[in-house]
């Protein structure tokens, strides 16, 4: 039975599988910043006029703390970091660290939230980790900026944190208009950092950078983020972070399709480690309702 959630799951990882390479074409045309706040800033606007109809449910008096802390940390400093860490550190070696966040996100989910975080699930997680680092090997340089390293994991832990905190708060405020106005929030606070140290002359309208923007601005932000948090709200947090792992894998997948990258044996052997840590992350969970069912 093919259910909403894994179309869902699906749809999210092909999402953000291809917004690697969409992106990996735009950003030379832009300064990261200005690049980052517009994405942000349209998607939260675009996403406001599809729900205005819903906007009694903003209650902004009781909410305004708790739309800014989600702005702060899922795009203000998630793309922020981001943005600047690629300036130190090739891609690959980037995507590696920015995706200890599933990680992050078991831990911080049994630390918080009291999911539960077995000797099972802590291997799968790390196989996922290794998984997404053979993926990348190749395309790691000799260089290491140590700011480059520390930009990567200040990143994961921002979106760790991030998703932790609109799970928390996922029955005190609307879903999508929290997507919406921590887009807005942290995307106007991003434009107003890159006008003051970037060059709004600097970006180069053309295809490239106007399919980047676009499929920021409409697909790969705002309906990406409400697949995510309604599949983490739905369900434990450190799972549906375990299928997380698969978006460097279509990243790479989508690479070869389009921008003419080889396969390599890493390649196969990451994919593989990322399909045994998906299938230990969940496993536990499988055990425990056949038990109960049987009871």
């Amino acid at each position: 039975m093919f259910k909403k959630s894994t179309a869902a799951l699906i749809a999210l990882i092909l999402i953000w599988g291809a917004s690697w390479p969409i992106n990996k074409l735009a950003v030379p045309y832009s300064p990261p910043l200005l690049y980052a706040g517009q994405r942000a800033l349209l998607g939260g606007i675009l996403l406001t006029v599809i729900i205005w109809k819903t906007r009694k449910r903003v209650n902004w008096r009781e909410n305004w703390k708790k739309y800014c802390i989600g702005a702060f940390f899922n795009t203000i400093l998630f793309f922020g970091l981001q943005t600047a860490g690629l300036l130190y550190l090739p891609s690959g070696l980037f995507s590696v660290l920015v995706y200890f966040q599933p990680i992050l996100l078991g831990l911080f989910a049994w630390l918080l939230l009291g999911e539960s975080l077995s000797p099972v699930k802590i291997l799968g997680l790390f196989l996922g980790f290794v998984g997404v680092a053979v993926v990348s090997v190749d395309g790691l340089t000799v260089h290491v900026s140590a700011i480059g390293v520390t930009l990567g994991l200040l990143t994961a832990v921002s979106w760790a944190f991030g998703v932790i905190y609109v799970k928390k708060i996922s029955k005190e405020v609307d879903a999508y208009w929290m997507v919406a106005l921590q887009c807005i929030i942290g995307g106007v606070f991003l434009l107003g950092t890159g006008s003051v140290f970037e060059s709004w002359s600097a970006i180069e309208w053309n295809r490239n950078y106007l399919s980047g923007l676009s499929f920021g601005a409409t697909i790969g932000i705002p309906l990406a983020y409400i697949l995510y948090y309604n599949l983490v709200n739905a369900g434990e947090a450190s799972k549906v972070g375990s299928y997380t792992f698969l978006i460097p894998i279509v990243a790479v997948l989508l690479g070869v399709l389009f921008l003419g990258e080889t396969v390599t044996y890493s390649l196969v052997i990451g994919m593989l480690l990322v399909a045994i840590s998906i299938y230990f992350v969940n496993f536990q969970h499988k055990t425990k309702n056949k038990s109960i069912s049987k009871d």
